[in-house]
């Protein structure tokens, strides 16, 4: 048997290829798990451009200098068990090299799932390690969506929660840029129309490019919703916070010239705009913060335990499964050279917010 990955130059990652290698035999307590539904958002893009700051290209590694398996979240079969707790044709939901199939160390398995106990992956974050055995797990119906939304979602919803957790840092304003990006609004949607509703505290505004305001402006999740080029058109006489989706330095510098010391904090997150990122060097205000979701998570996990996490989680991710329905159309694609040309699409920023795609690779 042959597995086939995409890999990425990760000195390059505008370039790309498929491989082919042997499926290695598996030892015991192995799984192999057959990936045949994958997602594929500007979440993956920010995967590559900081695999290395990060450590994504570790999760699966190619054993080939320069070149990453790209990490994706989506659907597997076990095609082969080597566990005798998991039974072959279990279906999976997880973290997965962008190809063919995973090897995973099943470890700590209970009814509803398993990590990956492999050595490699142990010095890396726990949360990517976790897989879920969806066939004894509800919410899980819908894969597409679950695929393109729940990783995004996640991350939102450990944004909404840290902001609260620092009382907003005092903010009447939130400015969101990447408006029109999945964990953009299901970040305004947890803090507009979520669970724990917290727009009588502040208002929030949405950045986008020209082309993408009717459809942020159509989620009606945004109190106000401004192009990138209107920046400066924000009340710079109220302190207001800044989650940076896009990572383009040159809107950075823009907001921090303009907002002065009334801009309380910037979290960084997303390089949607990953070629404009810029450098913050001598940057006006407060430094911007890099948001690590893992560590928010972990800190929850501590505080609530993990039952009560994914409790509030799954609450607040079905009533944004139901949102997003009517907001997304979900676009299937099969095949290497269609594979290929929405990679690039996705690195370009040529994709559409409404579009939801979705690799078949079985």
């Amino acid at each position: 048997m042959t597995m086939r990955d995409f890999q990425i130059n990760r000195n390059n990652i505008r370039e790309s290829r498929f491989v082919d290698a042997a499926s290695a035999p598996l030892t015991t307590g192995q799984v192999r798990l057959r990936v045949d539904k994958v997602a594929f958002t500007a979440n993956n893009v920010t995967y590559a451009v900081t695999g290395d700051y990060l450590g994504y290209w570790h999760f699966f590694p190619t054993g080939v200098d320069g070149w990453g398996k790209l990490p994706v979240w989506g659907f597997a079969n076990v095609s082969e068990s080597a566990n005798p707790e998991i039974a072959v044709g279990e279906r999976i939901y997880g973290y997965f090299p962008l190809g063919s199939e995973l090897v995973v160390d099943a470890a700590k398995v209970h009814a509803t799932g398993f990590i990956d106990a492999a050595a490699h992956r142990q010095k890396l974050n726990p949360i990517y390690n976790q897989y879920v055995r969806t066939n004894n797990v509800a919410g899980f119906e819908q894969e597409e969506l679950n695929a393109l939304l729940r990783p995004m979602f996640m991350t939102a919803f450990l944004i909404d929660d840290f902001l609260a957790d620092n009382d907003f840092f005092g903010a009447n304003t939130l400015i969101l840029s990447s408006a029109s990006s999945k964990t953009g609004y299901a970040t305004a949607f947890l803090l507009n129309a979520g669970q724990e509703n917290h727009s009588e505290l502040f208002s929030t505004l949405g950045l986008t490019s020209d082309d993408n305001i009717p459809f942020v402006e159509s989620l009606g999740l945004y109190d106000e919703v401004l192009a990138y080029s209107e920046a400066e058109m924000i009340t710079n006489s109220a302190p207001a916070v800044y989650v940076d989706f896009s990572g383009s330095g040159g809107l950075r510098r823009t907001l921090h010239t303009h907002l002065g010391d009334q801009l309380k904090y910037n979290c960084a997150v997303g390089l949607t705009d990953w070629e404009k990122r810029g450098s913050s060097k001598g940057l006006p205000g407060v430094e911007p913060q890099m948001f690590f979701a893992p560590a928010q998570a972990q800190k929850r996990i501590k505080e609530w335990g993990g039952a009560e996490f994914q409790r509030k989680l799954g609450a607040a991710f079905a009533a944004f499964l139901n949102f997003s329905a009517e907001n997304i159309t979900i676009t299937p694609l099969q095949g290497e050279a269609a594979i290929t040309a929405t990679y690039l699409d996705m690195v370009e920023n040529n994709a559409s917010p409404q579009q939801g795609f979705i690799f078949l690779l079985d």
